[in-house]
């Protein structure tokens, strides 16, 4: 029985493999980037993802701990051993924040003062004090943060806002990811991965000096005429080997990807050129000073990205590892003056640039690392890893601003009031662009795939 039945299941198998899983023959010659309807009327249009890479530590930004202040010195109660991460020099000692904290705007939002510009759109914030993830190591945690997942190999967030809504911009990518001037992150291009979905839904990086993009230039002894003639000529071979082999859904990625990057020749340069901003608008993304020119270019740019119709902008802060990142293991105070100098007035300068053009209605801002920082100390004068409890905050896009939503314990340890996942962040992400996380699904190796896997809970508490 198993002789005769076995070759159809290989069949059926086969037939997975070569067709379940990939584009239909008859969208193979379409445009993957292109516009597609929500599953509801959206809030918001774009992201803007201000990534903290490193782990910026909560208990000394956003989330005050008065209680660190009476246990300095001493063992918390709440402390695991396991919790160090690979054996470090962490002890089981209470160490208090360097920094003082204030209440702003009229929700009384807490912020240290090291972020005296953002202070001022605490109003604007809504600030998740309850995230919790599930690794504390840079990698894995990365991943999830990005793509749902601790292991790698799945679509980024990104990717999957690009497949369930394609590109309002014909001449730029649906997905733009921007690095410190430093480096990337551990994990690489595998942090804005498309994953098991077609190369056109992948993130773009774009570089942090000279041009943008690489090759955005044509060659000088390449007119335009001779791009196009040659385009024309691939997209023909393209096109032709697609008819006579309609399970390569990679073709129609390929002619895309050609298409765009002639557009982008074309006319990308125009929207990476920060000269055409005004002087003032240049100054209040601090391009004049050393501290703030790298992240503010950045945020200046995402800015102009998302006014010409691009989904999904990522920048990143902190790049490489150690002390380039937000990853204080030595100096805490040291580090985070450092990285906080360099974002706040930039990000402050992306709000008040949003909100004065009316797009931060329609502009959804998510900030936030990896992971958070743990309250003990660390070599005497810096804090480990910590995914337990941590702080991140959104603005705009629907989102209520000028509020706290959840809490850590008395040390900032665990989340332990309304607390957010990984996969309810992605869930309500999702939900501010009109896309229902449960529905927004890739079929693969035989299953339906999503963002948010198997749980994920729209945060309706952060809604406006």
């Amino acid at each position: 029985m198993l002789q005769l039945t076995g070759g159809g299941f290989g069949a059926l198998a086969l037939r997975s493999l070569l067709g379940g899983d990939q584009l239909l023959a008859s969208e193979a010659s379409r445009n993957p980037l292109a516009p597609r309807p929500p599953h509801f009327a959206p809030k918001a249009k774009s992201v803007i993802f201000l990534f903290m890479y490193g782990g910026p530590s909560h208990v000394d930004l956003f989330d005050p701990k008065p209680g660190l202040i009476e246990w300095h010195g001493k063992p918390i109660p709440v402390w695991k051993p396991e919790d160090a991460f690979m054996g470090r020099k962490t002890a089981n000692i209470a160490m208090q924040s360097y920094y003082r904290f204030a209440k702003h705007g009229a929700a009384g939002i807490d912020m240290a003062e090291t972020f005296p510009n953002l202070a001022r759109h605490a109003d604007d914030l809504c600030v998740i004090r309850s995230i919790h993830a599930e690794s504390n190591n840079h990698g894995p945690a990365l991943f999830q943060m990005n793509t749902g997942f601790t292991q790698p190999g799945r679509p980024s967030m990104g990717s999957w806002v690009t497949y369930g809504l394609g590109s309002e911009s014909e001449n730029l990518p649906a997905f733009v990811v921007m690095l410190d001037h430093q480096g990337a992150p551990v994990n690489g291009a595998m942090n804005w991965s498309n994953g098991f979905m077609p190369a056109a839904f992948q993130g773009v990086p774009f570089r942090s000096a000279g041009e943008p993009i690489a090759y955005l230039t044509p060659p000088k002894n390449v007119t335009g005429s001779q791009q196009r003639a040659r385009l024309d000529l691939l997209r023909q071979w393209n096109e032709e080997y697609a008819a006579a082999n309609p399970a390569e859904s990679s073709l129609a990625a390929r002619i895309s990807s050609y298409e765009l990057a002639f557009r982008m020749q074309m006319s990308a340069s125009e929207c990476t050129d920060l000269a055409r901003e005004p002087e003032s608008v240049r100054k209040l993304y601090g391009l004049d000073k050393p501290v703030t020119q790298h992240f503010g270019r950045n945020c200046l740019l995402a800015r102009r990205l998302v006014e010409r119709g691009v989904r999904f902008v990522q920048v990143y802060s902190g790049g490489n590892d150690g002390p380039k990142a937000w990853d204080a293991h030595d100096d805490l105070k040291k580090n985070h003056d450092l990285h906080c100098a360099e974002t706040d007035g930039p990000i402050a300068a992306l709000l008040d640039d949003l909100k004065s053009r009316g797009m931060l209605d329609t502009t959804l801002v998510v900030w936030g690392g990896e992971f958070g920082r743990s309250p003990v100390a660390e070599n005497g004068k810096g804090r480990d890893h910590h995914p337990k409890g941590f702080t991140m905050w959104m603005a705009g896009g629907g989102i209520k601003g000028g509020m706290i939503h959840g809490a850590t314990d008395e040390f900032g340890y665990n989340a332990v009031e309304n607390p957010v996942s990984v996969p309810d962040l992605h869930a309500t992400i999702l939900h501010q662009l009109g896309l229902e996380h449960e529905r927004l699904t890739y079929r693969h190796t035989g299953r339906n795939y999503r963002l948010t896997d198997v749980s994920g809970e729209v945060v309706k508490a952060l809604l406006a």
